[in-house]
């Protein structure tokens, strides 16, 4: 499959704490407990697609500093084309992630000036025509990519993340042309299940999934017309849930896009994300095809129509 992931790469630095809320102290000393790499929803995901034997093209925009260089040559590493990352930013963005040994987190993102750019249609046409699917994250330069993506007949899959208002001013666009929507339950105005039902009454995504953690995740498809409530998969001890969401996302819409149903795309997303989670940094612990499989035949995951 053939994928185009339009959206944010930054460096990501990873702190593990003793708790939240965290007391004050003047200095601790967490040993081997900081960690720093190349991470972002675009990198993540991109990397995710690539190791389940995906043909992927990432691009978005880095400055011309030390941060820029060290993504540039972890892409190369990785085997990964950097032909649509723009060095266009005054500095590279940068996030600090805190997390505990229970999976809590709590993430510090300096995007830079990345929010002022808009991506050129026109640099990415041909690829975006010749994708199977295009990855448009909810970052504010993939505005201008919505409507021409569609235009150009090709499948919008977007992660608007944290949702509280189903009428978001910042996500609604996003929400408005993904043909595959996700999102976490964290900060819902009210429980998933009634939420799901309102964003299906109100926007036209073929399939809107709602990631639920620990509890599963939530699956509505809409060429059945139902609602699927499916359990967290739980495969070994949890590390880090950074990037859990995004491995969920990557993980469906390889085995959608490649002829599986919603629902076994759905529960293969499950394992993968309880396979990345025993890792620390989000874009790391991401598991092959093959090693899915072996955990899919070991055992599923159970699954209701709601």
């Amino acid at each position: 499959m053939r994928v185009i992931v339009s959206g944010l790469i930054n460096i990501e630095t990873t702190l593990k704490v003793r708790k939240f809320p965290i007391d004050y102290y003047p200095i601790d000393y967490p040993f081997f407990g900081i960690k720093s790499g190349v991470s972002g929803v675009a990198y993540n995901v991109g990397k995710a697609l690539l190791t389940l034997g995906n043909d992927i093209q990432i691009t978005s925009f880095i400055g011309e500093d030390e941060e820029g260089e060290r993504i540039l040559l972890n892409l190369q590493d990785e085997r990964i084309g950097n032909q649509f990352i723009y060095r266009e930013l005054k500095e590279t963005p940068v996030t600090i992630a805190l997390y505990d040994e229970e999976g809590k987190r709590q993430i510090y993102c300096d995007l830079k000036d990345i929010q002022e750019k808009n991506m050129d249609f026109d640099r990415l046409e041909a690829t975006i025509r010749n994708s199977d699917l295009v990855v448009l994250c909810n970052t504010n330069f993939n505005r201008s990519l919505l409507k021409k993506v569609r235009e150009a007949g090709r499948l919008i899959a977007s992660d608007v993340h944290v949702l509280s208002d189903i009428d978001d001013e910042y996500n609604k666009e996003f929400m408005e042309y993904a043909d595959i929507l996700f999102l976490s339950d964290e900060q819902l105005p009210s429980s998933a299940e009634r939420f799901l039902f309102e964003m299906k009454e109100k926007y036209l995504s073929k399939i809107i999934v709602i990631g639920l953690g620990q509890k599963g995740a939530l699956l509505y498809e809409r060429s059945k017309d139902k609602i699927y409530r499916l359990e967290a998969a739980h495969v070994g001890d949890v590390v880090n849930t950074l990037g859990a969401g995004d491995a969920l996302f990557s993980c469906f819409i390889n085995y959608y896009m490649k002829g599986y149903s919603a629902v076994e795309a759905l529960t293969r997303a499950e394992i993968f994300a309880a396979l990345k989670i025993r890792y620390n940094g989000a874009a790391n612990g991401f598991s092959s095809e093959d090693i899915v499989e072996r955990y899919y035949r070991n055992g599923g995951v159970a699954v209701l129509v709601q």
